[in-house]
């Protein structure tokens, strides 16, 4: 699955104290909700559901419910979340009645913003082999 985080320079949003406005406002910086998306909008329920009930593992029917949006909308946005490794992937049930479960990853936003950071060092470090490779190909060619 492919991971795209936007990186906005920014100050951190220390000094609101209402979870809701700091959650939209860092949402967009990162890329996840578009810019005119606010707290009602299906993204950010979506969000809300798992940093808020961190060790609950919802199906996507329950979310779908939760979220009041289709089966697409709940998609599109879970897998933006999954992209970032910010959820865990389970099953409940058994047999031919099993269901994919997904929660926050360790129960807990800061430990699974851990695995995005990793993300992001990753990517980096890979642009950073990328433009010294192209570096090195731009002075061998002016070179012959």
């Amino acid at each position: 699955m492919e991971f795209e985080i936007r990186v906005v320079k920014s100050s951190p949003l220390t000094g609101e104290n209402d979870y809701e406005r700091v959650a939209v406002k860092f949402l967009k910086l990162i890329g996840y909700m578009g810019e005119n998306a606010d707290k009602n909008s299906p993204a950010f329920k979506l969000f809300e559901c798992f940093v808020v009930h961190p060790n609950k593992k919802w199906t996507v029917e329950e979310l779908m419910t939760a979220v009041n949006a289709t089966k697409a909308t709940v998609y599109r946005h879970l897998n933006k979340l999954k992209s970032m490794d910010i959820l865990e992937e389970g099953k409940e049930g058994e047999g031919k009645k099993v269901k994919k479960t997904y929660q926050l990853r360790y129960g807990n936003l800061e430990k699974a913003w851990n695995f995005v950071e990793a993300h992001i060092k990753v990517a980096v470090e890979n642009y950073a082999e990328t433009v010294n490779h192209l570096q090195k190909l731009i002075e061998r060619r002016y070179l012959e």
